[in-house]
């Protein structure tokens, strides 16, 4: 039969996302009127109200149970808040379901979903006999296996979230569309709600945000120490700072934006620039932070430690220099107790000082031997006596040692006498068979390395450069470079080309040749001052002065040349001809008289070994600083020179000079500072030396 109901305006709930949302969802209210009711669910809340009393809701309760019980409808007694119940009510309602005849009761959370379904599923089985017997669970029970229920479904959905979603980017709405199908994502919304799904999901992209920044963070700390190395290595210049001075010092470096860049909102970690994988400088408010603080400190106290290392080294060389304990060949074991401290046993390891002292004793023993070596020439009548086979007796050696046992250079092998008997023997073997395997300084024998730098300079010419060599020998060309200051170079160019025809050709001695000038007033070392480039290759310098300001020009300008080519294969520069010319000074000459130029100009001459040239008679040549003929003589000089170079020559006489035969005896001692290079390297420079078919290697051609 039809039961009436007062339910006008209920609403119908039908999942837990619609409490709270009333109004997000359908207004879907109970009918008014008679229904069809199969049962009841009398619902006790068994929770700790404010302003009610337990006991009148359960006579409430109580008398509500009696209208139902007329309709003869399964009952089942529902508690309610359970998650929050008291002992005392739980108890008292349980008590009541018993005495209305053994009512079957559920205990439930609605918050906490526990046994809701059970509450219903425990009616309809009332209702349908036709249903298995359904078996109530106690709320803490059922809450326990409700928990771990939640927890493998919790676990579940955090593996397909974690699965699906990489990045810290990724957005709910996106996210969620794709997990819409999965058993995962399906059962953890049953049990725990869409929102608490979502909760789950921006907790791990939270995580993965924090892990990306962590990443960025510790990558920017471990290219700080980088930084600071580069932009502040100098103890000095930060041992006195704070650090926000430090900060404002590293902003005045050049290289600041190389490795920081400095961000319009801050802090870094809070903006887009975490996402700027490409950029890999360093945000400059992460300076700001704790750890950028401590590896600055590292890096100072890393400077100070490097200094104060530096200066334990030193002391520590000092030591040993002064020691009068360290003689060559002492063990460092006997050594150790003599020159070691507390100091130096604290801020360096035993290794680098074995590593010092080693390196020390290779020195004094190197130098030892050399003495000793002195020592053994200036006693050389001690060998004159000897067999021929140059193999003295022990008794001949015990003499010897006899004879220099008295001397300081013997005594200072004391503790290498085994070295130092080996080398008595080298050197009465090289008296009796002088040869650059047994010289004492072998491997740099003076011999050896006169064959070294025979074999090394000569290479035989191409044919290729032999037709450069006669075709360069027909042409006529004069390239001449015009030394001077403030001026004097520029002119004189000018009035030399002035006295060339059109296509800057010039005649000597009835002959015509073609003039090219360089003119040059700046620092030579300079690549647009320097003599010589790729096209243009000097066959003279012409130096001009005035003053004594302009002379020292050109001495420096003559000296930074040289030094400039010394030591390399083409250094025709050292041996450039060179002619020194005082020209007319025009106006006041500031109190310098021309005979103390004139004085000054031949002092200079006679050591750079060139030409000098009197100033330009008066009245000769008016508004020139120099006249015509003495430019004529200049040329003229130069042709010679390059005659005498082979600069400009005919075939006939490459041929010549090919058959000279030229000897040079010269004698070196092993060891001598002098280099061989600077004695024989103008003659090796000749493009027709050649080894000498006989006198081994250390002959040419």
């Amino acid at each position: 039969a039809a039961t009436k109901l007062a339910s006008a305006e209920k609403l119908m709930y039908f999942c837990t996302d619609q409490l709270g949302l009333e109004q997000d969802f359908e207004q879907k209210q109970m009918p008014d009127g008679k229904l069809l009711v199969d049962g009841f669910l009398l619902c006790v809340d068994v929770s700790r109200g404010m302003n009610r009393n337990f006991d009148d809701q359960l006579k409430f309760v109580s008398n509500l149970y009696n209208q139902l019980a007329k309709t003869k409808k399964p009952i089942v007694v529902v508690l309610t808040k359970c998650d929050e119940g008291v002992e005392r009510y739980i108890r008292d309602a349980h008590t009541f379901a018993l005495s209305k005849k053994n009512l079957q009761v559920v205990e439930t959370s609605a918050r906490s979903n526990v046994n809701v379904d059970l509450a219903f599923s425990t009616l309809v089985q009332l209702v349908d006999k036709s249903r298995g017997k359904t078996k109530i669970i106690p709320y803490f029970e059922a809450l326990k296996q409700q928990s771990q229920q939640i927890a493998a479904a919790k676990d579940k959905y955090e593996w397909l979230v974690s699965r699906i979603v990489k990045n810290h980017n990724e957005a709910w709405s996106n996210v969620s569309r794709k997990m819409q199908s999965s058993p995962e994502y399906q059962d953890y919304v049953y049990l725990e709600g869409t929102q608490k799904a979502k909760k789950l999901f921006l907790q791990h992209v939270h995580r993965l945000k924090q892990e990306h920044v962590e990443r960025r963070r510790k990558t920017y700390l471990a290219a700080l120490p980088q930084v600071f190395e580069a932009l502040i290595p100098d103890l000095d210049e930060i041992d006195h700072l704070s650090y926000v001075k430090v900060e404002k010092l590293l902003e005045t470096k050049p290289d600041f934006l190389k490795w920081f860049i400095v961000l319009e909102e801050t802090p870094w970690d809070a903006t887009s620039h975490i996402d700027n994988t490409e950029n890999e400088r360093v945000p400059f408010d992460l300076m700001d932070t704790e750890p950028a603080k401590q590896l600055y400190d590292a890096h100072l106290e890393k400077l100070r430690n490097e200094r104060k290392r530096a200066e334990m080294r030193r002391a520590f060389k000092e030591n040993l220099e002064t020691s009068p304990f360290i003689t060559p060949g002492k063990p460092w074991e006997e050594a150790r107790s003599f020159i070691m401290n507390e100091d130096f046993y604290m801020w360096l390891e035993e290794s680098v000082y074995m590593d010092i002292y080693g390196k020390h004793q290779k020195r004094i023993i190197e130098k030892a031997k050399e003495e000793f070596q002195e020592l053994l020439l200036e006693y050389s009548e001690l060998f004159y006596e000897l067999e021929l086979d140059a193999k003295p007796s022990k008794e001949k050696m015990g003499v010897i040692q006899d004879v220099l046992g008295e001397e300081q250079r013997f005594k200072a092998l004391q503790k290498l006498q085994a070295e130092r008997d080996a080398l008595i023997l080298k050197h009465i073997h090289f008296v009796y068979h002088p040869t650059k395997e047994t010289c004492p300084s072998c491997p740099v024998c003076v011999d050896s390395k006169i064959e070294q730098l025979i074999s090394s300079r000569f290479t035989r010419p191409s044919e290729r450069n032999q037709k450069n060599l006669l075709s360069d020998s027909n042409i006529d060309r004069i390239n001449l470079v015009i030394l001077g200051k403030d001026g004097l170079a520029r002119e004189l160019a000018n009035e030399i080309r002035a006295l060339c025809t059109n296509d800057d050709k010039y005649v000597i001695e009835g002959k015509m040749y073609e003039l090219s000038l360089r003119p040059i007033e700046g620092n030579v070392r300079l690549p647009v001052n320097s003599f010589q480039t790729p096209t243009f290759q000097p066959h003279g310098c012409l130096c001009l002065y005035n003053s004594k300001e302009s002379l020292s020009y050109v001495v420096e300008s003559i000296e930074k040349s040289r030094e400039s080519t010394i030591g390399r294969r083409e250094n025709h520069l050292v041996h450039l001809p060179l002619t020194l010319i005082l020209v007319n000074k025009r106006g006041d000459t500031s109190g310098e008289t021309l005979h103390s130029l004139i004085q000054q100009g031949q002092q200079i001459a006679s050591k750079l070994q060139c030409v000098f040239l009197d100033p330009a008679a008066a009245g000769i040549g008016y508004g020139r600083n120099i006249n015509e003929k003495q430019i004529s003589q200049v040329l003229k000089g130069l042709l010679d020179s390059k005659r005498n170079l082979n600069l400009v020559s005919s075939t006939s006489s490459i041929k010549d000079l090919a058959d000279v035969d030229l000897r040079i005896v010269m004698c070196l001692m092993c060891g001598d500072p002098l280099n061989v290079d600077d004695v024989l390297l103008p003659i090796l420079q000749s493009q027709t030396y050649r080894p000498s078919p006989c006198g081994g290697g250390s002959s040419v051609l």
